[in-house]
């Protein structure tokens, strides 16, 4: 691994042709652009999703919405993932959807052009493996593993591999979070960066196939399963490597009296995670899974004043989030808040519009054009923070991040 690399881990800042930052615009911008959105042209990348429950069938739904690429075809041995994805597919596309028996027959079909991997959290690792030899583009869902040690043997691949690898990190892409970056990096409004918080506050986990999200064996934690999203975006506000981390996070109201097959959840539901950056930047996250409705904030504090980037949303039915940055710098025209939100059709789309974005990062990349995806470095660093934050929750403990990258044995793809 190169030496410089850090760098490229946290912030995506690659010195080289055709990457951009992913907030290169602001989402007012993106979302002129994309209001009267029409795709031109008939799709030529046909696109296979391994995995069709719920953020599979989002990715359908949104592949189809943007028109740049064709869903051409799914793969699930669980035969009624794959009914509802047909059934849901037949509503809003004319296209014919093709069922695959089985994943080798799947992934070697000439006409797939690109493979979206939505699969659950640990069989990420075995079913790359499975279709590496493809070399064809790649989307794997958040998280890349459960294990910090199949997630270096991802990251050494990615290095090596004929295509590009992109992560399912479509929280970057969410308006609130693109506007308050393009204050914030490309402005400097708030001048040098001091501290930064961030929070979450939403209903327990819904429900999933063999319910495999209320155990930390399939999931990887609470921490790396759900929360990766926010480590990603702390780390890459922060952009420099992080020292140490201290949590405190445990299991209060869900799922305590839940078992399946024998197993009783041990998901946690709750957590608190304070971090140290090099340079003296100081962080915090907060995860709270019992709330009524979805609120999100993050908060960044510099030497010019203070940003809030939020959104207040619901999982009830016909609702519609809406997200808002307020910038508290004397003159600054959002020191009293400006709404953000994507126009309703992004917005509705798929995670507040993200996921649309986020294909278009895909397919830009696929026609080897300027794209701001995910790439697995970053998505190394994010389940990396997430692990030492559950072993300080389980241990009591202040984690050295180095300390604790050495331990798992991945220091040999990082540069401190």
């Amino acid at each position: 691994m190169r030496a410089n690399s850090l760098l490229l881990f946290i912030t995506g800042e690659r010195r080289l042709e055709g990457i951009v930052r992913f907030y290169h615009e602001t989402s007012s911008q993106r979302s002129v652009r994309v209001e009267n959105f029409v795709a031109a042209g008939k799709p030529d990348c046909n696109l296979l999703i391994v995995g069709c429950g719920m953020i599979g069938r989002e990715h359908m739904r949104v592949a189809t919405l943007l028109g740049r690429a064709r869903v051409h075809g799914v793969f699930d041995p669980e035969s009624e993932s794959v009914r509802q994805a047909a059934a849901e597919f037949a509503g809003y596309s004319s296209d014919k959807l093709v069922v695959y028996p089985d994943l080798r027959s799947a992934v070697d079909d000439p006409a797939i052009d690109a493979i979206f991997v939505c699969t659950p959290n640990f069989t990420h690792f075995e079913i790359l493996q499975q279709i590496k030899h493809t070399g064809k583009p790649l989307f794997i869902e958040k998280p890349m593993a459960t294990r910090l040690d199949d997630a270096r043997s991802m990251l050494l691949l990615a290095e090596e591999y004929p295509s590009f690898i992109q992560l399912g990190m479509q929280y970057r892409f969410k308006s609130q979070y693109v506007e308050a970056f393009h204050e914030i990096k490309q402005n400097s409004s708030l001048g040098a960066i001091k501290t930064i918080a961030m929070s979450e506050f939403r209903p327990p986990f819904l429900n999933k196939v063999k319910q495999w999200n209320k155990f930390n064996a399939f999931s990887g934690g609470t921490l790396v399963e759900k929360c990766c999203h926010y480590f990603d975006l702390i780390n890459l506000m922060a952009e420099t490597r992080i020292d140490s981390v201290y949590a405190l996070s445990g299991q209060a109201v869900n799922f305590i009296d839940f078992s399946y097959e024998g197993k009783v959840s041990d998901i946690h539901d709750h957590a608190f995670v304070v971090m140290q950056f090099a340079g003296g930047i100081r962080a915090s996250f907060t995860l709270n899974m019992f709330s009524r409705e979805l609120y999100e904030d993050l908060s960044v504090t510099g030497e010019h004043g203070r940003l809030l980037a939020s959104e207040y949303s619901s999982f009830s039915p016909g609702s519609r989030s809406r997200a808002e940055i307020m910038v508290e710098v004397d003159g600054h025209p959002a020191y009293q808040g400006k709404e953000v939100t994507y126009p309703a059709p992004i917005e509705a789309s798929g995670h507040h519009g993200a996921t649309f974005f986020e294909h278009e990062a895909l397919l830009d990349q696929f026609e080897n054009k300027p794209h701001d995806s995910a790439s697995c470095e970053q998505g190394m660093w994010a389940i990396l923070v997430a692990s030492a934050a559950q072993q300080s929750a389980a241990t009591g403990q202040v984690i050295s991040v180095k300390d604790f990258a050495a331990e798992q044995g991945i220091n040999d793809v990082l540069s401190w």
